[in-house]
Formats: structure tokens, sequence, C-alpha cells
């Protein structure tokens, strides 16, 4: 379901751009108004043509698919910092020694001994 919303969520923002880029602007007849054709600055409003009903139609349906892509996503517990492998393995406690001193007595069993890497030996 999100995907086919996010699929009309593009391309109603592609045709979005399409239609207010085929629109003529408000002042674009303003060099016949200067010339004296009309009573206006900007044009007469008129009645809203098919393009101005299309782009009010193409931003409704721009909110709504927002709208439901947020509703959608807060659905989904995600954060950024989550790999996936620290969620889903549980940690397991450290298992310690009943004997407190027996830990100081004993080396840990993946202890590395120093092996000197000098030639002969000597520092």
């Amino acid at each position: 379901m999100t995907t086919f919303v996010t699929v009309v969520h593009i391309v109603t923002c592609f045709l979005i751009v399409v239609v207010v880029l085929m629109q003529s602007g408000k002042g674009a007849d303003i060099s016949a108004t200067l010339g004296g054709s009309s009573n206006t600055v900007f044009g007469s409003s008129g009645g809203a043509n098919f393009f101005t009903k299309t782009t009010f139609a193409l931003a409704a349906i721009f909110m709504c698919t927002s709208l439901g892509l947020t509703v959608m996503g807060g659905r989904e517990k995600r954060s950024v910092f989550d790999t996936g492998t620290a969620a889903t393995t549980p940690a397991t406690p450290a298992k310690l020694p009943l004997d407190p001193t027996a830990a100081a007595k004993a080396p840990p069993a993946n202890a590395t001994v120093p092996v000197d890497t000098t030639a002969g030996g000597k520092k």
C-alpha cells in the first residue's frame, strides 16, 4: 500500500509541475495592458479555466498522499540508529565466578603473552 501511495505522490508532483508551467501568468498580457487595450493591469480574473481546476485537484491529491504517507510511515517503529541485528539478538548476561578471589588468581582464558619481536630479545 505504501508503494502505491508513493507512486501516486511522485506522479502527482510531476503533473503539478507540468500543469503550472503550462499556465500563462497573470502578468502575461501586461504589454497589451500598457498599450491601453484593457482596463485592468493584470487582466480580468474571469472564471477558473481547465488548468486552474486541474492545479487545485492535483494539489488536493498531493496533500492527501502526503498525509497518508506520514500516517503510514508513523506506524513503523524504526530508527536510523537500528541496524536490525541488535534489536533481534538478545544480550547474554556475563558469567561471574562464584568465588570473587578466583578471578584474581587465574589469568583470563583469552589472555595473550607478549612476544618480544626485537632482534636478539634485547631492547
